[in-house]
């Protein structure tokens, strides 16, 4: 968890001063308009329900994925649905990861490119 939340948080504050400066700009680079995507794709996804807690390789595999970028394009309605529609086939379709996540609480090489593997798998059937 802490090798995906460090730069969650830097990533996090980086576009809340974006966002407040982005306010009085009325013309912004490609790059700044992408960390404000970025930013609001993160904001979305650290939501929980009210006491509703998310097992900690949920946790871990949708920070992932979020982090990477694999939510940039998808509208912001519809990430929740992403989310959940993206646990429910790493549950059935890829066991194995979540599996090793939750018993060895470490997001090493190998697991990351499975969970790459899978988040472009699943990239390839969702539609928002």
């Amino acid at each position: 968890m802490k090798k995906v939340a460090a730069p969650l948080k830097l990533e996090l504050a980086q576009y809340r001063s974006l966002a407040a400066f982005a306010q009085f700009a009325s013309d912004l680079d490609k790059a700044t308009r992408d960390q404000l995507t970025r930013g609001e794709k993160l904001s979305e996804v650290i939501k929980q329900p009210q006491y509703q807690p998310v097992p900690l390789e949920r946790q871990v595999a949708i920070l992932y994925v979020a982090a990477k970028g694999v939510l940039d394009d998808i509208p912001n309605s519809s990430v929740k649905e992403f989310e959940a529609q993206f646990m429910r086939f790493l549950d059935t379709q890829r066991t194995d990861v979540m599996k090793k996540i939750a018993t060895t609480k470490v997001l090493d090489d190998e697991t990351t490119a499975a969970l790459d593997a899978a988040a472009a798998e699943f990239r390839k059937t969702f539609t928002a």
